[in-house]
């Protein structure tokens, strides 16, 4: 989430394009997708609620820490086993996927929106939090 505390609160609603998402919905998406997905391995951890219409930095980043706090919370009552397991009704996108699947599929998805913040990031004169140099 440090990337999506570097762009500053004015600015979550830059869009490249007019065609694109502002930075604030590109946010929500990850969190958006993290939920939905994960729900689909059932699981006790109870399941955040997330305002995909949140138009705040502060709103759109504790979607995010929440999505991330809920594959957390269903990756600790995860076992050797259960990760290997066929989860009963994956997305259909995606196939017949384990549970290792699901979490790969999403460290991946996640990691692709933090390409695009990048960019909405520079694109403001910002220097991603991993670029940053002391």
């Amino acid at each position: 989430s440090k990337i999506a505390a570097e762009m500053p609160d004015d600015k979550y609603t830059f869009k490249p394009t007019p065609a694109q998402q502002s930075f604030g919905e590109r946010v929500l998406h990850i969190a958006t997708v993290n939920v939905g997905i994960l729900g689909s391995l059932g699981g006790k951890a109870a399941k955040p609620t997330i305002d995909a219409k949140a138009t705040t930095k502060a709103a759109a980043i504790k979607a995010m820490d929440d999505s991330f706090d809920y594959g957390i919370a269903l990756l600790n009552e995860q076992t050797d086993q259960t990760m290997l397991a066929a989860v009963p009704m994956p997305p259909r996108f995606l196939g017949p996927s384990s549970h290792a699947r699901i979490y790969t599929f999403l460290i991946g998805h996640t990691q692709d929106i933090y390409g695009q913040l990048v960019v909405y990031l520079r694109l403001n004169g910002h220097v991603p939090p991993a670029s940053q140099r002391p």
